[in-house]
């Protein structure tokens, strides 16, 4: 697989792809390590140690990885060191902080005189499919609990970042990991497919777009394999009329546009009271003003390109279809940044005066496109930011904490934030609802995920 730099459109490298026995000999591996391999045999304090010893190698390659993750996506330098890396090597040793506390067996006291055991025990081979926007984050989430869980584990990540993949690779095979544990299967949708649809896994994970998780969900289907799917999102921030339009406007730029809008959770629908809509819009105009687009190397620039030409080009198609639907364009558009003759950049896009029916705010762009809808009542915004197909993320801004958390409530999604965009943190449960999947990340609920629950009721002797 031939691998395009995002910012100069010149060749990177190339990357042998997985193919058909590939998949079938990591399967067969991490099916021998999880049915008779020392792994799930360990206790929990001992995997704990070997993950452990990743955190440590991970940190000392952080800046490899992000250099990689920068030419292969076009991430900013700032902050592919920032987030696409140092989250990823936080959350590594969160988890085994979580894994610590976590309640792996109890003995609970039976009506029928039985004492009954109550263990977790590992789901056994697991497939993560990872997507391109955030890799490593996303490989983390998935492997990490699952090791700590007990399961070996086949990682395909996605053909545009099989680099960064391969670099961790190397630190997994640091760190002491008995054979089939892990494989990295770099690779195109072919080799997607026939791991996620394997008789030998046990459980997919699964973060992308809401289209392929339906064929992941079918393709499991069959085996009744487990599947934890974290699909798109078209997130709402719901302004109400008390909150303060420029810290708006900042919270919503960088919960929105990081990653050049290349984030599922992205608040994307900004609801703003109609009588201060002009207010919002011209704090929002000037914030997406003040962005520094350009050479995603130079510690200044704060967005880069998109991921590749067929992103680009399917985000410049959203902003025609905004304009051809009747919202106003109001900074932004489908000229190429100032100062940039090449690489797949999109501008920084605000649409004003746009309804909640037209394209722009019904579906995922995934890009630097925020999309400005007023309203009249408070009930009328929670009414708005519930009606869509998703429900990934979602926030309101307000002065009131109190009416922020009642207005939180209402809103059927799985996460949520009061004052900021919802951040993304070890404790807490990630995931979805309607069109943006299920199950959950993160969390002792996202270990919990690639465990299976026995009882074992004991009679006394």
């Amino acid at each position: 697989m031939e691998l395009i730099s995002p910012h100069t459109e010149q060749r990177l490298d190339e990357v042998a792809a997985a193919g058909p026995d590939d998949v079938d000999q990591a399967v067969a591996a991490a099916r021998a390590a999880a049915d008779a391999g020392p792994w799930p045999r360990m206790s929990p304090d001992e995997r704990i140690a070997v993950v452990r010893r990743l955190a440590e190698r991970y940190g000392a390659r952080r800046a490899e990885l992000a250099e990689l993750i920068t030419a292969e996506i076009g991430a900013p330098t700032s902050f592919a060191q920032r987030a696409q890396v140092g989250l990823p090597a936080m959350m590594i040793s969160a988890f085994c902080d979580l894994a610590e506390r976590f309640e792996w067996q109890q003995t609970r006291t039976g009506f029928f005189g039985a004492d009954v055991l109550v263990r977790h025990e590992p789901v056994g081979v697991v497939a993560a499919v990872v997507p391109w926007n955030m890799p490593q984050f996303l490989t983390v989430t998935k492997l990490v609990p699952a090791l700590l869980a007990g399961c070996s584990v086949v990682v395909k990540p996605a053909a545009e970042t099989s680099l960064d993949a391969l670099l961790l690779g190397e630190l997994l095979d640091e760190i002491g990991l008995p054979p089939g544990v892990v494989s990295i299967l770099p690779g195109d949708a072919a080799t997607g497919a026939q791991l996620v649809g394997h008789p030998g896994v046990d459980k997919v994970s699964f973060t992308g777009s809401t289209a392929v998780g339906k064929a992941v969900a079918t393709a499991c289907a069959p085996n009744l394999t487990k599947v934890s799917l974290e699909l798109g999102g078209k997130s709402a921030a719901i302004v109400l009329d008390d909150a303060a339009p420029e810290a708006v406007a900042a919270a919503v730029r960088s919960a929105s546009l990081s990653n050049s809008g290349q984030i599922c959770n992205a608040l994307t629908r900004v609801l703003v009271p109609e009588a201060r809509e002009a207010e919002f819009v011209d704090a929002l105009a000037a914030e997406l003003a003040g962005i520094v687009v350009g050479d995603p190397t130079d510690p200044a620039t704060q967005m880069g390109p998109l991921v590749s030409r067929r992103q680009q080009q399917r985000v410049l198609d959203y902003i025609r279809t905004g304009q051809d639907e009747g919202a106003r364009l109001v900074t932004g558009g489908t000229d190429l940044p100032a100062g940039v003759d090449r690489g797949w950049f999109v501008r920084p896009t605000l649409f004003a005066g746009a309804s909640n029916a037209m394209r722009i705010a019904r579906e995922e762009i995934f890009g630097p496109v925020l999309t400005v809808i007023s309203y009249r009542t408070e009930d009328e915004a929670v009414a708005l930011a519930a009606d869509s197909d998703y429900g990934l993320a979602g926030s309101v801004f307000t002065a009131d904490t109190d009416r922020g958390l009642a207005v939180a409530e209402r809103v059927k999604t799985g996460t949520f934030g009061v004052n900021q965009g919802y951040t993304m943190d070890p404790i807490a449960p990630f995931g979805g609802v309607k069109c943006s999947g299920y199950g959950r990340e993160l969390g002792p609920e996202g270990l919990a995920g690639y465990l299976e629950t026995k009882s074992i009721a004991v009679a006394k002797a």
